[in-house]
């Protein structure tokens, strides 16, 4: 069976791990890469985080450290809610592996070349590495088959500001390069996250599995899923890994609509915000597809079985 190609543009983030490990467990995929943004933490932290979990899942995939903020203006980490670290602040051993040398904008357009027509580019952090690599070479979206995004909130209720959700906020300028230059984007935003919650006892039912993945993966999620405890009641919510539930089984799909989004680039309050176009009022083609409902027995199926994985 020939593997789809399959290049993770990633901040880990415990959101982002989850979404790893799904992403290692699938045999239909070959991970040719995972380009490193700052974004939940700052950029040594993200580079560590996924190198560390290369070592935990016993994958080779290469590891390329990218851009170490926005590319325009400063945002505010999401420390507060992953650690200092991303990864819980649990004092884990570092890998023992590097990144390679190689910057990830220019991975991404290599890596685009070596898997022309048949490349699957997830994006799950910020689009600054991937907006970089579209000012390089413009050509970028003609060798990427199909490009799934981790981003915004398409009705306007935001997780970072009232208005928009942290992956778009933390670089809006690098989501609207990114948004301008695909002729299609799969969007899994926030609010489809809201609709696609996790019982809090079938999470920790899941990580009991005796396996090295949920061991450590428990351990690193321990403070995101307190934190969401206490704000958020009984589901934990993780964006990411929707996001790759719709990228490796694009068919659990139950709900997709097609709009036409524009990023907010002002400085006001609705900065960052992901404006659909509802009612196709100002003639833009529909290029983005929405994720609005997933089979949710089959996400969570995914996830468990990524954690169970030896």
């Amino acid at each position: 069976m020939n593997k789809i190609p399959l290049l993770i543009d990633t901040d880990p983030g415990v959101d982002d791990a989850l979404a790893l490990l799904m992403a290692f467990n699938d045999p239909r995929h070959e991970v040719v890469g995972l380009t490193i943004a700052a974004g939940n933490v700052g950029l040594k932290h993200t580079v560590a985080n996924a190198l560390k979990l290369c070592e935990v899942a016993g994958i080779e995939a290469p590891v390329f450290a990218g851009c170490p903020g926005p590319l325009l203006h400063p945002a505010p980490d999401a420390g507060y809610v992953h650690g200092e670290d991303g990864f819980g602040d649990v004092g884990y051993e570092a890998a023992q592996r590097a990144a390679e040398r190689e910057h990830a904008a220019q991975a991404i357009l290599r890596l685009s070349h070596e898997h022309a027509g048949k490349l699957l580019l997830v994006a799950l952090g910020p689009l600054t590495n991937v907006a970089l690599a579209l000012k390089l070479d413009p050509t970028l979206p003609e060798r990427v088959a199909r490009i799934v995004v981790m981003g915004g909130a398409v009705t306007g209720h935001g997780n970072i500001t009232p208005a928009a959700e942290f992956n778009v906020y933390f670089d809006p300028e690098a989501a609207h390069i990114v948004f301008e230059a695909f002729p299609q984007i799969d969007l899994a935003d926030w609010e489809g996250t809201i609709a696609h919650g996790l019982l809090h006892d079938h999470v920790v039912e899941w990580l009991a599995a005796d396996s090295p993945r949920a061991r450590f993966y428990e351990r690193i999620s321990k403070k995101t899923r307190e934190w969401s405890a206490d704000r958020r009641g009984d589901y934990w919510h993780s964006a990411d890994a929707l996001a790759m539930a719709y990228a490796l089984e694009p068919d659990g799909a139950t709900e997709l609509v097609d709009r036409p989004v524009v990023v907010e680039l002002g400085h006001g309050h609705a900065r960052g915000m992901t404006v659909v176009d509802w009612n196709r009022q100002n003639g833009l083609p529909d290029r983005f597809r929405i994720l609005m409902r997933y089979d949710q027995a089959r996400f969570e199926g995914l996830i468990r079985a990524a954690l169970a994985a030896g």
